[in-house]
């Protein structure tokens, strides 16, 4: 494909299964956010995880902010510029729901993650034959991050998670398919398949309807003056739909959701081939 002009650009990335697998980022990845930025254009992480749960090893490869929480939380420069949750009523009531329902789940939040007491060990036990199944090393990315880790080392537990203040929920078992929860819920709320498809049509994201990466975008957008016809944004799940559709280049990753390979321009490898290093220079951001 040949290189596109390199006029500057404002770059989204989605962190699991683009920029990095299980939050390792190969150095190919990060050398391309560095190069992009010193040529001047701006590089965001724009990811469904809460801030709480991205790790300062991502983001030392140096971004000009950050979309999180699917596009709750928006940063730039060290701004915050968005930063919604749920209503309390309704954020009680999906709790209540769950909780009849004996789901497993997290509460996300900017500042940390907040699960049930003992919802740990039930996580272990629904997660712990996924992730033993992956591959130890793909010869770009090793195995040194513990993908339960990854998720747990942030977490906070109590015996009632009614009044957290939260921003969206992951859902990773339930005696139920979710779908079915959603009329109890009513229209506020909205509901995406789990990135982790094994776990099928009883676990997923319930996130606040109206809330996705576009919006987070639009924040960034308003703020720094940009030109929609110069946002590129990569992903490779659900919730990174919204944010490809809007892209004036929305690239997927091979893969992916097929929903997204549907109405991405392009599409890229994911990090084990530097999918997103392919992507930069593709459209001229390495100079």
């Amino acid at each position: 494909m040949p290189s596109q002009s390199a006029r500057p650009r404002a770059v989204f990335l989605d962190i699991d299964g683009t920029y990095a697998d299980h939050g390792l980022a190969p150095d190919a990845h990060v050398d391309a956010v560095r190069t992009a930025r010193g040529l001047g254009h701006l590089v965001f992480v724009c990811t469904g995880r809460p801030l709480s749960m991205v790790p300062g090893h991502i983001l030392d490869a140096g971004f000009d902010g950050t979309i999180t929480g699917a596009g709750a939380r928006v940063e730039v420069d060290g701004e915050v510029l968005r930063d919604q949750r749920f209503e309390p009523d309704l954020g009680a009531l999906i709790v209540e729901t769950l909780d009849a329902h004996g789901a497993a789940y997290i509460l996300e939040a900017p500042e940390a993650l907040h699960g049930r007491t003992g919802v740990d060990q039930r996580l272990r036990e629904v997660l712990g034959p996924i992730f033993a199944g992956r591959p130890r090393h793909d010869g770009v990315l090793s195995t040194a991050v513990d993908p339960l880790e990854d998720i747990l080392g942030p977490m906070q537990y109590s015996d009632d998670l009614r009044s957290t203040s939260y921003a969206k929920i992951s859902v990773f078992d339930s005696t139920v398919p979710l779908r079915r929860l959603m009329d109890k819920l009513g229209p506020g709320v909205g509901l995406i398949p789990s990135s982790l498809s094994a776990l099928g049509d009883r676990a997923g994201e319930i996130f606040m309807a109206g809330t996705h990466k576009a919006v987070g975008i639009q924040v960034v957008e308003a703020r720094l003056g940009l030109h929609r016809a110069d946002i590129v944004a990569i992903g490779d799940s659900a919730n990174d739909i919204e944010m490809l559709e809007y892209a004036g280049v929305g690239i997927a990753v091979e893969g992916g959701h097929p929903a997204v390979l549907a109405v991405a321009d392009r599409t890229t490898a994911g990090p084990a081939g530097a999918g997103v290093a392919l992507a930069f220079a593709d459209l001229g951001l390495l100079g």
